[in-house]
């Protein structure tokens, strides 16, 4: 759905979605995944309004149990008070392009808890974890008055290092009887986390995974930051352990903002977010301008060695 009914106007939704209607929300939502011709008016509508969640990335291989760790969270947290946004990016149907739900089926016991709003996005073959609409569906849950955000990614190994370009904290799990450690170090994770957790601690095994967690960390190179991630163990199934996840992410985040890590983290962030919009906008000009037939006789003219590729690529970039 790329359009509103024209009873509804932009303006109208986005004051709904304010006021914490979760129709208005998904709407929103669904406008920014189909990359919708209003998203640009709903854009404007919403930055002003965002900016105050807390972003949390959840990330790790696949049956580590993030989905158990995401809804014990979730409970953690309405049990303060605070209004909880999920965006759980899956993997994609090669056939519809929709999520596989898969593991969602764990968070229902939220479902009809007002305070809680859960999205699943389809990653539509985007290797870095997260659904290429990810970081503006966040600012849909942020305006709409979501005081956290925890967004869960696909689970794809080496590729899941941009979440931590997504949230203002990243955790990481990790768990017994999925490989040896050094796994860990293979998938970029030494790099990403600010607080690692051990889920599934009551099985054997967690101690040594902890242990040689801790090991790579200390080798890890981390020049200049003063934050050293925590080593946590929880089960998540059971519920523990998780008050002290929730008490790590929030040291992190104070530390964060009173070290300007945080101010410097959304800017980098942000500026990423423009350089993709600005890339798309490019690349439809391009082939807007160009098309097959120009592209392929440059191609031609750089098989024939008649030119190279980047003096075709500076004839394109001059008439874009």
């Amino acid at each position: 759905m790329s359009a509103l009914p024209t009873a509804v106007s932009v303006p109208t939704l986005v004051e709904q979605a304010r006021a914490g209607q979760p129709r208005a929300v998904a709407r929103l939502i669904s406008l920014v995944e189909d990359a919708s011709p209003l998203l640009r008016e709903v854009s404007a509508l919403l930055v002003a309004h965002a900016g105050n969640a807390h972003v949390i990335g959840i990330t790790g291989s696949p049956g580590v149990g993030k989905s158990t760790c995401t809804s014990a969270l979730v409970t953690a947290l309405r049990g303060t008070g605070r209004r909880v946004g999920v965006l759980a990016v899956d993997p994609s149907s090669p056939f519809s392009g929709g999520a596989l739900l898969g593991d969602r089926v764990r968070m229902q016991d939220h479902a009809t808890d007002g305070g809680v709003y859960i999205r699943s996005m389809a990653s539509r073959g985007y290797l870095g974890g997260l659904a290429w609409a990810t970081p503006q569906a966040v600012r849909v849950l942020d305006a709409a008055g979501c005081d956290v955000v925890l967004i869960e990614t696909v689970g794809v190994g080496q590729s899941e290092i941009e979440v931590a370009a997504t949230a203002d904290t990243t955790l990481v799990l990790l768990a017994p009887g999925m490989g040896d450690g050094i796994q860990a170090a293979k998938a970029g994770i030494l790099e990403i986390g600010d607080v690692y957790v051990v889920n599934k601690a009551d099985r054997d095994g967690a101690a040594q995974v902890a242990r040689d967690l801790r090991a790579m960390l200390a080798l890890a190179d981390r020049a200049g930051d003063v934050w050293t991630p925590p080593i946590l163990k929880t089960v998540a199934a059971k519920s523990e352990g998780i008050d002290g996840v929730i008490e790590a992410i929030e040291a992190h985040h104070r530390w964060a903002q009173q070290s300007g890590e945080l101010e410097r983290l959304r800017l980098r962030r942000v500026r990423g977010e423009i350089e993709a919009i600005a890339v798309t906008a490019m690349r439809g000009r391009l082939a807007d301008l160009h098309g097959h037939a120009d592209l392929d006789r440059l191609a031609a003219a750089v098989i024939a060695g008649e030119t190279d590729p980047y003096a075709a690529a500076d004839i394109v970039v001059d008439t874009v």
